[in-house]
This record gives C-alpha cells, structure tokens and sequence, in this order.
C-alpha cells in the first residue's frame, strides 16, 4: 500500500460519492475516474439543495461507487466553484474526461442529462431545465486510491 492508501477503517467512514445514476453512464464515468482522463465532474447547486447535502470541500475524500454500489475508488476534492452554467470554461469541460471537445458540446450532453427523467424525478420537479443562469457546481478531484484490487479479506 502507498502511505495515502486509506484503510478499511477509513474507508467506511468515507461519504459515498455517486457519477449519474447506475448503468451504462455511471460505468463510463467511473472507469475515466479510474484510468486518470476525468479529474473534475459538474453537479446543479439546485440538487445539493434538494437534497440537503452540502456542497464539497477541498480536502473532502470519497468513495467512489460504481453501478452495483461497490466500491471502487477514492478521490480527494482539489477545487469547487459555483458559477452559472453559461461560464463553464474548456479546461474544465477537457478534465471532465468524457470526450467533449468544445463546450457547446459538453452542455448538449450535460443538458440531456439534467433534462431526463431520471434527474427530474430526483428534483421532484417534472419540468426541470437549466439556462445560462443556473448555478452548476464546478468540482475538481484526484484519484487517491484504486479499490478494485484491494484484498479479498477486506471488509468493505
């Protein structure tokens, strides 16, 4: 184990972090968390307050869990911004690691997520949209640990 791999212990205590709802998009998110290419990820200021959740912090780690809610990452959060979704800025939209090139085409992507049934739903509010105004959490994060090859032994 590297010194910044956490224990068993720690990471039990860990929040869980989730990428989209499980399945086919989850699964992508999380294997580009894993191979390096996503290092920051956006979320609504709309639903942390939904959910009561406070906004992260820098220095917070998380599980990372993938669609069967095992868990197979660590991550530290390195920054967090909350502007209005029209001043997502390239570098941000590239260290997002999902293949966008242009930021017209990461807010399609992001647009058709916040807009889909399944986020609706979790808002509570079937007539959901975002515009330029509406406030996105900008949060950049590491990799600090890979779980998937921990030991079979361990009880988390």
């Amino acid at each position: 184990m590297t010194p910044d791999f956490p224990s068993a212990a720690d990471i039990a205590s860990m929040p869980r972090t989730e990428f989209a709802f499980p399945g086919p998009l989850r699964d992508r998110l999380v294997a580009a968390i894993l191979d390096g290419s996503k290092t920051s990820t956006t979320g609504l200021l709309v639903d942390y307050e939904h959910a009561g959740e406070p906004l992260p912090e820098v220095g917070l780690r998380s599980v990372v869990v993938d669609s069967d809610d095992r868990p197979v990452g660590v991550i530290e959060v390195t920054g967090v911004r909350v502007l209005p979704l029209a001043q997502v800025d390239l570098d941000h939209v590239l260290d997002e690691g999902e293949g966008h090139s242009g930021v017209a085409e990461w807010r399609a992507g992001h647009e058709w997520f916040w807009h889909g049934e399944e986020m609706r739903a979790a808002l509570g509010d079937p007539g959901f949209t975002v515009d330029d105004t509406t406030l996105v959490v900008l949060e950049r994060f590491r990799l600090v640990a890979d779980l998937r090859h921990r030991s079979r032994t361990s009880t988390v």
